[in-house]
């Protein structure tokens, strides 16, 4: 499960078992993805707050009850309750995808969710000489010998295969939701009709896209499939009516055991260079990676900012509420600053494991979770900040690249193992940084602090 509880924050994105969310009490969905959608379901019963156009799907393909449903504009800042500041920014993922810019008396946090860099994010406002405490990261392709081609150069890799098979129909395997754009180049470049079936064409419209889509069987000879369609069983059932060859757009190692497929590195997610240039640029406090089991954090060290990270909140968040007249009126959330928003089993494919760790990673438990985001420079090490853990993606239809046969249902994610860390305050936290990190920041804060923490524990 791909899903983060921010610790010292009263924020949780894409995770959805409130049992395990702790403290949380914003819930928020980067998009419709169904790694960062399990737990989530029409018996869902509290605020929830995505992009407009993952609003509609979400309402549509899971039956979230609309009055659940928060959509905010992407481009704004939004204000929920007095704790928290929200900015959606377009990810370039898939349709509806966003990152989160939080801001509050935790600092300032920015969770690019599944996010695919584009040198045209450097123009956005929201980002433009902001400093950032802790960066969130797609780090899906954070792997030096696995570099990948922008999407542009992997479109034209497709449509060069399609050419040397002129005679050929194109079956395109994807997944429920993204890719569309591929399609769409495809389509145009070639000047036919994209066969779809009935619901994804209900979908195609839904999303607003062009009308090269169509559910008449025979009106093109390009055609969009389930990825999990893409064997050889099917390969070989098609090719027995037409010559027919298949294209599996994705940014993972495959292994394919029919000529007909053509694997193409078309990805919706962040190359390794793309997100080095990134971090250089954005300068971070800290990065912590949302794929667990990584040590991309090595990679970044030295475009991190040596500034103080803003210290936890000292008390326990009060429940953040949206204001009772918004409620009453039906009205969305106050717009503090309007942002312009840029546009954004079977035999044949066999998915490998993109890389081998052989360490294992550290298990979120205990005290280790409340360490995790405060990293600071005493912490820092040449082989990396160590104490930054993720959560693990699954091996479902995650992030648009992997395998849609199996799911991921694993719901620890990033919570913590137990709601008891909560209640006794964020004290606790400042005991366990280093005091040279603390008197940096505050020395009279940090003296009244550990009073004020020894004489709770002797009243008690």
């Amino acid at each position: 499960m791909s899903g983060t509880v921010i610790p010292g924050t009263p924020i949780a994105v894409d995770f959805w078992s409130v049992r395990r969310a702790g403290g949380a009490r914003l819930f928020f969905l980067s998009h419709m993805h169904s790694d960062h959608t399990v737990g989530l379901s029409s018996t869902w019963s509290r605020p929830l707050y995505c992009s407009p156009l993952t609003a509609r799907l979400l309402h549509r393909r899971l039956q979230v009850p609309a009055r659940w449903i928060r959509p905010l504009e992407v481009g704004q800042s939004h204000v929920l309750g007095e704790e928290v500041t929200v900015t959606l920014l377009d990810s370039n993922h898939c349709p509806g995808s966003v990152m989160f810019l939080f801001e509050g008396a935790f600092g300032t946090i920015l969770y690019t969710g599944d996010f695919r860099y584009t040198s045209a994010m450097q123009s956005e406002p929201a980002l433009r000489g902001r400093h950032i405490d802790r960066l969130y990261l797609d780090n899906t392709h954070c792997h030096p010998q696995r570099p990948l081609p922008s999407r542009q150069r992997a479109t034209r890799q497709a449509a060069h295969v399609i050419r040397t098979h002129p005679r050929h129909h194109v079956v395109i395997g994807v997944y429920s939701l993204g890719k569309e754009t591929l399609l769409v180049d495809l389509a145009v470049e070639f000047s036919t009709w994209v066969v779809v079936s009935p619901w994804r064409l209900e979908q195609m419209r839904l999303l607003e896209l062009p009308d090269v889509f169509t559910a008449e069987e025979g009106a093109g000879w390009i055609r969009a499939v389930d990825v999990t369609e893409i064997r050889w069983d099917t390969l070989v059932s098609w090719n027995t009516l037409h010559p027919t060859i298949a294209i599996l757009p994705t940014g993972r190692p495959v292994k394919v055991t029919h000529p007909n497929i053509h694997p193409i590195p078309y990805s919706d997610h962040s190359s390794f260079s793309e997100l080095c240039e990134f971090v250089q640029w954005l300068k971070p406090c800290s990065v912590i990676p949302i794929v667990r089991g990584s040590t991309c954090q090595a990679y970044f060290q030295k475009y991190l900012s040596s500034a103080p990270q803003a210290l936890p909140d000292l008390k326990i968040p009060k429940p953040v509420q949206e204001s009772v007249q918004q409620q009453r009126k039906g009205q969305e959330p106050t717009c503090l600053l309007k942002r312009a928003a840029w546009r954004s089993g079977p035999r044949g494919v066999v998915y490998e494991s993109p890389e081998k760790h052989p360490e294992k990673s550290e298990e979120l438990t205990g005290v280790k979770v409340l360490q995790q985001s405060y990293c600071e420079s005493a912490f820092r090490s040449e082989e990396g900040c160590a104490c930054h853990v993720g959560e693990e993606k699954g091996q479902g239809e995650p992030s648009g690249e992997e395998p849609a046969v199996a799911r991921a249902a694993n719901a620890v994610g990033q919570a913590p193992s137990s709601n008891e860390h909560f209640p006794t305050g964020f004290a606790e936290q400042y005991l366990l940084t280093p005091l040279n990190v603390l008197k940096q920041n505050s020395s009279q804060k940090f003296d009244k602090l550990v009073e004020d923490f020894f004489r709770r524990g002797e009243t008690s």
